[in-house]
């Protein structure tokens, strides 16, 4: 039965992964409004090592539409400039020699509709990326049919069920409020 606990535990762990992953997918999406997570994923070559950008700078939302970054050692700021037209944020960076600002522009209604596009392919990834864990525990589970009773590697099943649907459903609130943010503004 230890076995079976370890499964479900190892099936569980994975799609929370799953949820997070979706999560990161989704905070790189933009909603025309300025949040800090739109630069989570950039990373700036300093000292030979790429490292993430919320390392090497303060990151400031001074209003809705505007993110600062000053970096703690103003010699790297061209290294975060290129870091920044490297990203795929679609923003250009603004340097003043001591701080680069990201503008916002407002989305216009087709580009809104292109990141709910976006974020909908996100949302299906990590749904796929739920039951494919699911597939994997239910295999699992299949090596074990001789050494459990009938009815509970029934229950069993059904608890993996459960998880999928519960995880699956997550990723559905997600993803509608992404796109109720998405289409706010």
């Amino acid at each position: 039965m230890a076995d079976a606990t370890q499964i479900l535990n190892d099936a569980e762990t994975k799609m929370k992964k799953a949820i997070e992953s979706t999560k990161r997918d989704f905070s790189a999406v933009r909603t025309g409004r300025a949040s800090a997570a739109l630069v989570d994923q950039v990373k700036v070559e300093y000292y030979n090592t790429l490292t993430p950008l919320n390392q090497v700078a303060n990151i400031t939302i001074p209003d809705n539409r505007t993110l600062e970054i000053k970096p703690w050692d103003p010699a790297i700021l061209q290294e975060i400039e290129k870091a920044i037209f490297k990203s795929e944020i679609g923003i250009t960076p603004n340097n003043d020699g001591k701080v680069i600002r990201l503008s916002m522009p407002p989305l216009t209604e087709e580009r809104r509709k292109d990141f709910v596009k976006m974020v909908k392919k996100h949302a299906e990834e990590g749904k796929v990326a739920v039951r494919n864990i699911r597939q994997d525990a239910n295999k699992a589970l299949d090596q074990l049919k001789k050494d459990i009773a009938e009815d509970e590697f029934k229950k069993l099943h059904e608890r993996i069920q459960k998880m999928t649907d519960l995880y699956s459903q997550e990723i559905v609130k997600l993803s509608e409020h992404k796109e109720k943010e998405i289409m706010e503004f």
